[in-house]
């Protein structure tokens, strides 16, 4: 199984359409991942063309979003590997304990929020932020998040640069 993972799209400001080279990868998804900072719900409906789509709340994000489906915290088995999302995780100190305690059934958490990448293990999980495709901050660039998946276990996990 192929998860593309985004997070912090911030449309309309930063987000007018898929960008390209993210529309690339989601024609090979089989699902996609969205940590928050949707900021209006057509965005979920725009990668919905492309695969399921599972989306958590960011702070920036507003009723649509919540009707749209959107929970503040998420848990889903993902071809049997047990998956958590949140858009923020808190400061970076003491992360992986807070994601450890905060999901303590999860394989792999899943969030947004910094706009910074990230692939850490610790305290028994790995959690993973693909930054933003969109607003990069004091990032080289623009980012999203690939995972593949086979039989409950993670095989590969990558941040890819798309701007």
């Amino acid at each position: 199984m192929r998860a593309v993972v985004v997070s912090d799209t911030h449309a309309p400001r930063r987000w007018k359409a898929c960008p390209p080279r993210v529309a690339e990868h989601l024609r090979g998804a089989d699902v996609i991942l969205h940590a928050g900072d949707v900021c209006v719900a057509s965005v979920l409906d725009e990668l919905a063309g492309y695969a399921p789509v599972h989306a958590v709340l960011g702070n920036n994000d507003g009723p649509d979003v919540a009707a749209w489906g959107a929970p503040e915290r998420l848990e889903l088995d993902l071809d049997g590997l047990a998956v958590a999302m949140v858009h923020d995780s808190g400061q970076a100190r003491g992360r992986t304990a807070r994601m450890r305690r905060w999901f303590p059934a999860a394989d792999l958490v899943v969030f947004g929020h910094s706009h910074i990448p990230l692939d850490e293990t610790g305290d028994g999980v790995r959690i993973f932020n693909p930054g933003s495709p969109t607003d990069r901050r004091r990032q080289p660039h623009g980012t999203i998040g690939l995972l593949d998946i086979d039989g409950g276990r993670l095989t590969g996990a990558q941040i890819v640069p798309v701007t």
